[in-house]
């Protein structure tokens, strides 16, 4: 029989969710493909992949999509892989580069500048490079692992600005300049204003391809991974070279991996404020695919 084919984000906060599939027991069933996670939505709309981690922005885009139940990559209150990085406070910002990597953090920044700071600023998207990003733009959006670097880098360089913000010295971004810049996290920001987490990113699939039998496999995938964080964060730490220690702490208390109650008020709530601002047609309802009374074990 032909694989199926499920098309998995490239970053950190994936791995635990498909380290069943890469490093376990399902290791081969799937045939498994890794980019960025707007690649992940194309991949998906265009047939190309069958399954796929998508930014949760897209699953309002997509035709005939169920979410898979129980699994997304969230946040309940600061993530430190999504950051807003300025050149001054974020509330004078006039120009604003996003990482062109995910849409549906892009619709996370427009909801919060329109919404919760008041701002109307000038947004085009851009390659993940903040030094470039801060020569065209007031503000940059930086996500995944390459903005997960730069939280651990100025975490002892910063210092306490308003409320959410941290202020550090341009050098501790590895860009050039005298200037002080103020870095947000994103999900801290979304927090602070809603009282809810931020879901932002879900397993989805055609209904026909997201059987009982497939959908158990992603859960027993997932379980296989919460139970091995300290094993994946090893690994990591040598591709990134990061600390273990640090990405544990990362996996364990800044992502949370499920769709619970609490996740998906938030995530309706981000529909919402999306459709709200034409970002999304209307906000379709949440379609979930079917599942077993017992979920596989690894």
């Amino acid at each position: 029989m032909t694989k199926l084919r499920i098309s998995i984000v490239q970053y950190l906060n994936t791995a635990p969710l498909v380290w069943g599939f890469t490093n376990g027991p399902l290791q081969g069933k799937y045939d498994l493909s890794f980019t960025v996670p707007s690649q992940c939505a194309d991949d998906l709309r265009t047939g190309r992949a069958d399954v796929a981690i998508i930014p949760a922005i897209e699953y309002q885009g997509i035709e005939d999509l169920v979410i898979l139940p129980d699994m997304a990559i969230a946040s309940k209150n600061q993530v430190r892989s999504l950051l807003f990085i300025a050149k001054k406070p974020i509330e004078q910002v006039k120009g604003f580069a996003l990482d062109r990597s995910s849409r549906s953090t892009q619709a996370l920044a427009r909801i919060l500048c329109a919404e919760k700071w008041r701002i109307a600023p000038k947004f085009f998207e851009a390659a993940p490079d903040l030094a470039e990003m801060l020569s065209q733009a007031d503000a940059a959006l930086l996500i995944g692992d390459p903005a997960l670097r730069i939280s651990l880098g100025i975490e002892n360089e910063s210092r306490p600005g308003a409320e959410g913000q941290s202020i550090c010295p341009a050098a501790a971004l590895g860009i050039t300049s005298a200037d002080l810049l103020y870095v947000y996290d994103v999900v801290g920001e979304w927090r602070n204003w809603t009282e809810l987490p931020a879901v932002l990113a879900v397993w989805a699939a055609p209904r026909d391809v997201a059987t009982p039998e497939v959908t158990a496999d992603f859960i027993a995938s997932r379980d296989f991974g919460l139970s091995r964080i300290a094993e994946i964060s090893f690994e990591a730490a040598r591709e990134l070279e990061l600390p273990a220690q640090a990405l544990e702490s990362y996996l364990r208390r800044n992502i949370d991996f499920s769709l619970d109650a609490e996740n998906l008020r938030g995530l309706h709530l981000y529909y919402e404020h999306a459709a709200q601002l034409g970002l999304i047609p209307q906000a379709k309802p949440v379609e979930w695919a079917e599942t077993k009374a017992v979920s596989a074990k690894l």
